[in-house]
């Protein structure tokens, strides 16, 4: 049994040690072997160990992808991205700066136009009085009753005129706009006489300005040229001294009426349909700064203010406003409306024009000449 078992013992050591020696044995046809399994266990092999069999078992659209980034990468690598940006503005860099250089004088000579018009009107500055052209005027006496040496209407310009002063003593009051909410209000006509009223009162300086540019009247009231006025000076067209009036006698032997003489006056010029525009103008407070160190007064008439802005923006340049009213026909409403459009201004008082019942004065005071005195 020994001897069988040790047969039987070499036989399997043998058996077990045979597949070691195989390789040799491995050089039998393929045909022997069945066909699936050296696919299966040779095929990654292949693809690994041989290109050749890699490039017949990888389908066609592989082969190129897995060419193309080294393709793309030699190029990026021998020509910078960077590159395409500049070389793209080369074409239009010439032609940039030719508008820049062509523009340049051009604003550069808007710029410097602006100076040598302001430099041009503003020659006479500082103002001179003495540079002030007289004109001829022909004043309308009837109109103009603070003329007059007695009367209810000299009194009620002087009553007035006290008020103004009475209020300057507590505030600060040099320029006055008077205004109104309708035409034919008295506006006007208020603000001439209580200019005259002003200057006849210790022969005060005063300076009147027609502001209604687009029906100017206050140079038919004093018989004076209509221009060069206001809308030539807010327009650049004219400078200070060039618009300002003193008078002088219309009729040779007939002396200015009392009042007239320390009056300057600048008319309205010629009406334009651009006032609102021009009433806006930085020029007319300059035209009050300028002005106001050489005058004790300055009353500015303006168009009304229900109407036109033209009014309410002139008033922002002065230190108050005086709203003259119709007795008998501003209507509560209209009055009231115009006080809302000058809430942005100082507004001193309301004036009723045209009023039929006037105080009695001339049988209590008897004084009816006293700027006789005064003058």
């Amino acid at each position: 049994m020994s001897k069988i078992y040790e047969a039987m013992r070499r036989a399997a050591m043998e058996s077990a040690n045979r597949p070691a020696a195989e390789p040799a044995a491995s050089t039998e046809p393929a045909a022997a072997s069945p066909p699936a399994e050296p696919v299966l266990t040779a095929a990654p092999t292949s693809v690994a160990a041989e290109p050749s069999a890699a490039e017949e078992f990888l389908p066609a659209a592989q082969i190129p992808v897995a060419i193309e980034p080294a393709r793309a990468a030699q190029p990026a690598a021998s020509i910078p991205f960077a590159q395409v940006p500049v070389a793209a503005p080369v074409p239009f860099a010439p032609p940039v700066p030719t508008p820049i250089s062509v523009a340049a004088p051009i604003a550069a000579t808007r710029v410097a136009a602006a100076p040598i018009i302001e430099a041009e009107f503003d020659a006479d500055s500082p103002l001179d009085l003495a540079n002030i052209p007289r004109v001829a005027w022909l004043p309308s006496l009837h109109q103009l009753p603070a003329l007059e040496q007695r009367g209810a209407a000299v009194e009620q310009f002087r009553s007035l005129r006290s008020r103004m002063q009475e209020f300057r003593d507590l505030n600060t009051l040099k320029s006055i706009l008077v205004s109104s909410g309708l035409p034919q209000e008295g506006k006007s006509f208020v603000a001439a006489n209580l200019a005259i009223s002003f200057a006849r009162h210790k022969a005060a300086r005063v300076l009147l300005i027609d502001g209604d540019m687009r029906r100017s009247s206050l140079h038919k009231l004093l018989g004076a040229p209509p221009g060069p006025g206001l809308t030539e000076y807010l327009a650049g067209k004219a400078s200070l001294t060039q618009i300002m009036q003193r008078p002088m006698p219309g009729n040779a032997g007939h002396p200015l009426p009392a009042g007239l003489a320390s009056l300057i006056f600048i008319p309205g010029g010629i009406a334009s349909d651009k006032a609102a525009d021009l009433s806006g103008n930085r020029r007319f407070v300059r035209l009050i700064a300028e002005a106001a160190p050489h005058f004790d007064w300055i009353v500015v008439d303006s168009s009304p203010v229900n109407l036109v802005s033209d009014g309410v923006n002139l008033a922002r340049a002065c230190d108050g406003v005086l709203l003259v009213a119709r007795g008998g026909t501003t209507k509560y409403e209209v009055a009231q409306r115009a006080l809302a459009e000058l809430k942005a201004s100082k507004v001193l008082g309301l004036v009723l024009n045209a009023v039929e019942d006037t105080p009695l004065t001339g049988g209590y005071y008897g004084y009816d000449g006293y700027d006789k005195i005064e003058e």
